[in-house]
């Protein structure tokens, strides 16, 4: 009788047809709204920002599995993605040295230094925006503003900052169609929900992280914008904003770096909720997602241990 081999692999474990190529390939589909929109508002300044991270991330990924003696696979779509969702963080007006140096940095510090793919604690892309943040944060914080045909220019402050520092809000209208300042991909809302669909429908992601993350920090936003609405703004307005919804739909759901358990799943996208509207609410920042998704990541593992179920049993 023939023996069965015992594979033994990294996350992310899929079963049956599905992979990492078909995963990762639809994500990059995914993206392509949010991509197109980023284009329209803020034209080839877009592009540039989208290619050289590609180029950084690949040619990093290459030298990286050159060095540990790897074979390289830059087909596989895992560094393209990790490009894709870097650029989208990122200012449209950020120097290409920059955009490069966090590429870098992200491929590096966020994926190599753990032992590669399946085996990083912290998301690539957030990692590399984390450094640029520290780094460079007057850069970072220099949003050009929108240009296109339709729309001379619109002001370059984001409308989380205009909501915390200067009590004004921007229409929900503007914030679901992207005629707002703010990075490549955070500012059209309808242009993510669409590619976060797809990854549904597709079975790339899984729908409880993203729902709790909305629900908790829409039902925290809710209470206080109820309580004092001239402090806090509505809900929906906080959902629709800054980086929310790309960082719910595209970054908390990564495979490798969210719990592997239902439970766990709730757990992670509770306190992301729960510390995005901290951070909104009572710092000095006027964002904070980037933040909650690094620490919640941090906390996969013991989630993941604390609520794995019950062996038949035992």
């Amino acid at each position: 009788m023939e023996k069965s081999k015992l594979i033994i692999s990294g996350s992310p474990h899929i079963n049956a047809s599905i992979g990492l190529r078909y995963n990762m390939w639809n994500v990059v589909i995914a993206l392509i709204p949010a991509l197109s929109v980023s284009v329209y508002f803020f034209g080839l300044n877009s592009v540039r920002v989208v290619l050289i991270a590609i180029a950084a991330c690949l040619l990093t990924e290459f030298i990286f599995l050159k060095l540990r003696k790897r074979a390289p696979d830059l087909l596989d779509g895992s560094c393209v993605v990790t490009a894709l969702l870097y650029a989208l963080i990122l200012p449209a007006g950020l120097p290409s040295w920059m955009v490069a140096l966090g590429g870098i940095f992200a491929v590096v510090f966020g994926k190599h230094v753990f032992g590669g793919l399946g085996f990083n604690i912290f998301n690539p892309a957030l990692v590399g925006r984390a450094f640029l943040v520290a780094a460079y944060p007057v850069a970072m914080t220099a949003y050009p503003p929108v240009y296109n045909s339709a729309c001379d220019a619109v002001t370059s402050a984001t409308p989380l900052g205009l909501a915390k520092f200067s009590a004004a809000i921007t229409p929900i209208r503007d914030l679901f169609w992207g005629s707002i300042s703010g990075s490549l991909g955070e500012t059209c809302a309808f242009a993510l929900i669409l590619g976060a669909a797809y990854l549904l429908i597709a079975g790339v992601i899984k729908i409880r992280v993203p729902l709790y993350i909305i629900l908790s920090y829409g039902f925290l936003q809710g209470v206080f914008w109820l309580i004092n609405p001239v402090k806090f703004y509505s809900p929906l307005f906080g959902i629709l904003s800054g980086g929310f919804l790309i960082g719910a739909l595209f970054m908390a759901t990564d495979p490798v770096t969210s719990p592997v358990t239902k439970k766990g799943r709730c757990v992670f996208g509770i306190g992301i909720g729960l510390i995005v509207f901290i951070i909104r609410s009572f710092s000095g920042l006027p964002e904070g997602m980037m933040y909650s998704i690094l620490i919640m990541n941090s906390f996969s593992p013991l989630i993941n241990r604390l609520t794995l179920p019950r062996r038949f049993g035992r």
